[in-house]
């Protein structure tokens, strides 16, 4: 999962959004609407709703941060094409670099004289709080844990950077047609699916040999390896992120691969309702809140993988329903 998808997942997702980002921009514009009005519009409404993802029901949300750096892609805007592709891809790779290093020379692993969310203690508590099935207790206790992890400790900033490069090169990409025209640019993807893919994989299955044998003792924990590791996967991820880009539009232009794509495609028209239904997944399966089923820490891969692919069929499937009597999710 780390080698193929960790990190690659996000970064299509926010790239995804920073192509929208132009899209909508293009388009609105074209139809003589007020662009900046309709979109800090909906910039607005993501941001509360990410914040009450956040708080009440899956601390790990995302959309807030895509909102905060949306208002800072809608500041770009007018950013020259160098702009957004050199500045994209620095900050694509080395927002992480930059919080790593902060938590190490900066003391902030210390959560800045808070207790840690990842103590045992820390862990065993809010468990307790979901076995209660106590809500409140939980929300409090979540709380906290993103106040201590995400502000105390930096993360925020970090992911604001990781998210708003991805959302430049996408924006980038939008300015440049490439994927709107995607047939008159296919032996162009071709190319870069042929370079980009196996380099891709190449490098991100050494970074993680790399970080297996830290794990396991073969490597020393040597700050060398550790960086060397990371460097390896912050450098493999755009690459196969890029990779996995060009496979798909090729796929789309071949019979057999539209036809095993196109039922993604449901899912994808109604991403929002989607992922916030998919919180309701998780919190259903891993916490005991109501009807909840409790099982964090009682199932493994297997269960998880099998409940992973059922939910996502039945998003699929309703997906299709839904699209069929409306033109937008319900979010």
């Amino acid at each position: 999962i780390v080698w193929l998808g960790v990190d690659k997942a996000n970064t299509l997702f926010a790239f995804l959004f920073g192509l929208g980002f132009y899209l909508q921009m293009q388009r609105l514009s074209e139809r003589g609407a007020d662009f900046e009005r309709i979109y800090l519009r909906r910039l607005t409404a993501l941001l509360l709703i990410g914040l009450a993802h956040t708080f009440l029901l899956w601390t790990w949300d995302i959309l807030h941060v895509y909102a905060l750096a949306g208002f800072m892609l809608f500041a770009l805007r007018k950013a020259s094409n160098r702009t957004l592709v050199v500045g994209g891809l620095l900050l694509a790779v080395l927002a992480r670099i930059a919080q790593a290093s902060l938590i190490e020379f900066g003391g902030l692993d210390s959560w800045n004289g808070y207790p840690s969310p990842y103590s045992e203690e820390a862990v065993l508590a809010r468990q307790q709080l979901s076995l209660a099935g106590n809500y409140w207790g939980l929300v409090h206790a979540m709380g906290w844990y993103y106040f201590i992890d995400f502000i105390a400790n930096g993360l925020l900033a970090a992911w604001l950077l990781y998210v708003l490069g991805r959302f430049m090169l996408g924006a980038w990409v939008g300015r440049h047609g490439w994927l709107q025209q995607a047939r008159d640019y296919l032996p162009r993807f071709r190319r870069v699916l042929r370079l980009a893919l196996p380099a891709g994989l190449i490098v991100a299955a050494i970074s993680q040999l790399i970080s297996i044998g830290i794990r396991e003792g073969r490597l020393s924990q040597d700050a060398h390896w550790i960086y060397t590791a990371e460097v390896l996967h912050l450098v493999s991820v755009p690459m196969l992120a890029a990779g996995y880009i060009c496979a798909i539009v090729v796929g789309l232009h071949t019979r057999t691969g539209a036809k095993l794509l196109a039922p993604f495609a449901y899912a994808g028209r109604m991403a929002l309702t989607n992922y916030i239904t998919q919180s309701f997944v998780y919190g259903f399966v891993l916490f005991g809140v109501g009807p909840g089923l409790a099982l964090a820490g009682k199932i493994g891969t297997t269960a998880v993988t099998l409940i992973v692919i059922g939910a996502y069929t039945l998003q699929i499937a309703f997906s299709r329903w839904w699209l069929a009597r409306f033109r937008y999710g319900p979010l």
